[in-house]
């Protein structure tokens, strides 16, 4: 079949999840193009041939802190400079005519699906938002940002054929032609051997970085491999007690399978991955952003992490206190995510092709 791959480009986490899918597809025999945003681009483009550029929604935050106005007015800003982009990579779908859409929360995609009558298949961890129940404790003083998410979320994609959603935690569903899925890991992940290191993995993205960095130097016996504060360095920069680490997708996947404990946001991905390699994490979601708060209240419910505001001294004491207790709840857990969402998908598109 010809097949449309919709990716959205806020986060690296929805391109790897659906470079993983999209090389199950392109196996199967399947033609696949990708319509993509912002840097999951350049990453999807080194991987395949037909990926076209697009503009994406984008956040834009301060101090950990979502900004709604001035995420609205970039946002607006960016689609009308690159509404000839989308245009031209219109045209080219033409000559291509995709039968089906796959959409990892992409709406361009989404929106060609609609205009020329193709069926869509959505596969995210977003739509749980608005296709599962949540319990109380999960939701306690973000009701307002759920319901705003919710609303956001079900505008996403709706109406599709039906939901793929991938998640380490399993609430009960409330919406029909939905399937949970455990999370896809990429390749890299799945060939890793954990192993019980001395080090905590570090990754932040935010511009909290002296705060940050004034904590975990705190802990002169404990050695942190910092990943996401210094962009742009070449080679490993110490600091004290801080490695800062170089880019590195196999260097990064290394240091998360031998490190003793994991310190960093809300993101699905990599707490799917830390999960998966049984490794405890403390979760600091970005305030403002309610998909982070449930990932990081679901890992503290299941006793796997710990869900915090902000990286505290305190914090991160109770973290390498507890780590051997939330390691042996993490003990139990076991997945094949990527062979539950291969059969899924493929059953869809064979239920589409019907």
């Amino acid at each position: 079949m010809r097949i449309l791959y919709g990716v959205v480009g806020e986060g690296m986490g929805h391109a790897t999840r659906s470079r993983v899918v999209i090389e199950h597809l392109l196996a199967a025999g399947h033609e696949v193009h990708v319509l993509v945003s912002g840097r999951a681009h350049a990453m999807l483009s080194k991987h395949f041939e037909g990926v076209h550029r697009v503009h994406g929604w984008h956040l834009v935050y301060e101090d950990n802190v979502v900004k709604k106005g001035k995420t609205a007015w970039s946002n607006l800003v960016d689609l009308l400079r690159e509404a000839p982009i989308l245009a031209n990579a219109y045209r080219q779908l033409e000559d291509f005519r995709p039968e089906v859409v796959i959409s990892d929360f992409e709406s361009w995609s989404y929106v060609y699906a609609k205009s020329h009558h193709v069926p869509v298949i959505s596969v995210d961890n977003m739509q749980i938002i608005n296709r599962a129940q949540h319990d109380e404790d999960v939701l306690e003083g973000h009701k307002a940002e759920f319901l705003l998410a919710k609303g956001i979320v079900k505008s996403k994609l709706p109406g599709a054929d039906c939901y793929v959603i991938t998640t380490f935690f399993r609430p009960p569903l409330c919406k029909e032609r939905t399937t949970l899925v455990a999370p896809i890991l990429r390749p890299e992940v799945l060939a890793a051997k954990p192993t019980d290191g001395a080090h905590v993995l570090v990754y932040s993205s935010a511009d909290n970085a002296e705060t940050l960095e004034g904590v975990l130097k705190s802990f002169v016996d404990v050695h942190f491999r910092v990943y996401g504060v210094r962009r742009g360095i070449a080679t490993v920069e110490l600091d004290g007690n801080l490695a800062h680490q170089p880019f590195s997708e196999t260097g990064f996947v290394d240091d998360l399978a031998s490190a003793r404990a994991v310190i960093a946001g809300g993101g699905f991905s990599l707490m799917g991955e830390a999960v998966f390699l049984h490794k405890p994490m403390l979760s600091v979601p970005l305030a403002g952003q309610f998909e982070q708060i449930l990932n990081a209240r679901y890992l503290q419910k299941l006793g796997f992490g710990l869900c915090r505001e902000a990286v505290t001294h305190a914090d991160v004491q109770e973290l390498l206190d507890r780590s051997a207790e939330l390691a042996a709840n993490l003990a139990s857990y076991h997945q094949d995510g990527n062979a539950e969402v291969f059969a899924e998908v493929d059953r869809a598109l064979a239920e589409v092709k019907s």
